[in-house]
């Protein structure tokens, strides 16, 4: 679960790229406010690990990033996001060459695909299936999947025409992907393989 942490004062995306507290703590910025990004569950963990190296099949590795990409998105004030997996566009990795830090700006271009892992409670559901949705559809995020070990599904949102359409996948159905026309692996076989 998530945790703010107490600042003075709710910081700007300038600071919050310029800021070091000396620790190797992960954050996010949610409406100016640092948000520390607790260790994940050991299943989550599995996950992410098990779809890096299955989209290693279709994509190169330096195309791929696991948990140190951040993304600038839109909100009532600033906000940057750590997803779980990226795979970037050829515009988007050139953008990062020679960069101090991997963030993507709201000025940089979008990546092609970002995955979140849902982690356990009611406040991370919300966040990932609905904050998450709208702010990865405003970035033009062109796929944003949900992958949901409380359910075993699988939501791929596709960016169309300024918004997402969802469409879930369960069981023995393979996900249905334009950005990876040739996925393999059913949804209970991800789900069985990271156990």
């Amino acid at each position: 679960m998530s945790q703010a942490t107490t600042t003075q004062t709710l910081m700007t995306m300038e600071e919050y790229l310029a800021y070091d507290d000396g620790t190797d703590t992960h954050y996010e910025l949610v409406n100016g406010e640092l948000v520390e990004m607790p260790p994940e569950s050991q299943e989550n963990c599995a996950l992410a690990g098990l779809l890096y190296a299955e989209l290693l099949k279709y994509f190169p590795f330096y195309f791929i990033s696991h948990k140190d990409l951040e993304v600038e998105v839109t909100g009532r004030r600033a906000k940057c996001r750590l997803p779980d997996l990226v795979v970037h566009t050829e515009e988007s990795r050139a953008a990062l060459v020679d960069s101090r830090r991997n963030t993507l700006t709201r000025d940089l271009p979008p990546p092609a695909l970002v995955i979140e892992i849902v982690s356990p409670g009611s406040t991370n559901r919300t966040r990932d299936y609905r904050h998450k949705h709208t702010e990865y559809a405003a970035r033009e995020i062109a796929e944003y999947w949900i992958v949901d070990p409380e359910t075993r599904q699988i939501t791929v949102c596709q960016w169309v025409e300024g918004q997402y359409e969802d469409v879930i996948f369960g069981g023995a159905e393979c996900v249905r992907s334009p950005l990876i026309p040739d996925w393999q692996l059913t949804i209970d076989q991800i789900f069985a393989l990271q156990q």
